[in-house]
């Protein structure tokens, strides 16, 4: 049947894998470090895959495919429920933290933050700041969940803040500006565990590529409980 369907250029795709973590039926896999639309029949054609890619690799098209199987996919969630998470996407699941009080924490603990604004979509490219700095990237969910985020990752360095999955840009460009326009000393990406970070460590990978200078780059990696699991 004639209808509207996705279409993945793949010369655009990076592999993040974001397109496969957002599209609820499971119509895109991931196949040798590219997305493809492996079930056709599984494809609704409504599009929650396209703002999830940073790339703007998806669109869509009609032409002749099968029709959307709603029963077939109905059928695959509840098997992989039967082994996953009951939400589906791990950066969605709920669940309680219990922590012990400890009394003998300060009340307040001054802010590290030595520049503004913090998002990278707002910070400009060429800020006197970022001459010499050390450059922490972070993923702004990773300063709710560790506590001492301040103190560990801020101080010292020029933050910028942002979330791949809630905005529909591509880092790697404006990073990828910030860091040929400017003498950073080093890169640090702390993330969160879940899948959907993969895309910020992926923009800055990416930005340190185009900008063929050796810079320096950790990789921090926080649990959805506020411990550095890497």
């Amino acid at each position: 049947m004639l209808r509207k369907i996705i279409k993945i250029d793949e010369e655009k795709c990076n592999g993040c894998g974001l397109c496969a973590r957002a599209c609820h039926e499971g119509a895109i896999g991931i196949v040798d470090g590219k997305a493809r639309l492996t079930r056709e029949d599984y494809c609704d054609g409504l599009g929650d895959c396209l703002p999830a890619c940073p790339t703007g690799a998806i669109t869509f098209e009609e032409r002749e495919a099968p029709a959307y199987d709603e029963a077939a996919v109905k059928a695959a969630k509840e098997k992989k429920s039967a082994k996953t998470l009951p939400c589906g996407c791990p950066g969605t699941a709920s669940k309680a933290i219990c922590r012990e009080e400890t009394p003998a924490e300060p009340v307040s603990a001054p802010s590290r933050l030595s520049q503004w604004p913090v998002q990278i979509k707002l910070a400009p490219v060429n800020a006197p700041y970022f001459n010499g700095a050390d450059l922490l990237v972070a993923a702004d969910c990773t300063a709710y969940a560790y506590g001492n985020f301040h103190n560990d990752f801020i101080k010292g360095r020029i933050a910028l803040i942002g979330c791949p999955k809630l905005d529909a840009v591509d880092y790697a460009e404006k990073l990828t500006r910030i860091l040929a326009l400017n003498d950073v000393r080093s890169v640090t990406v702390v993330r969160m565990e879940v899948p959907c970070c993969g895309g910020l460590e992926n923009a800055v990978t990416r930005a340190l590529q185009a900008s063929a200078k050796p810079i320096p780059c950790n990789v921090v990696t926080i649990s959805t409980d506020g411990r550095i699991i890497e």
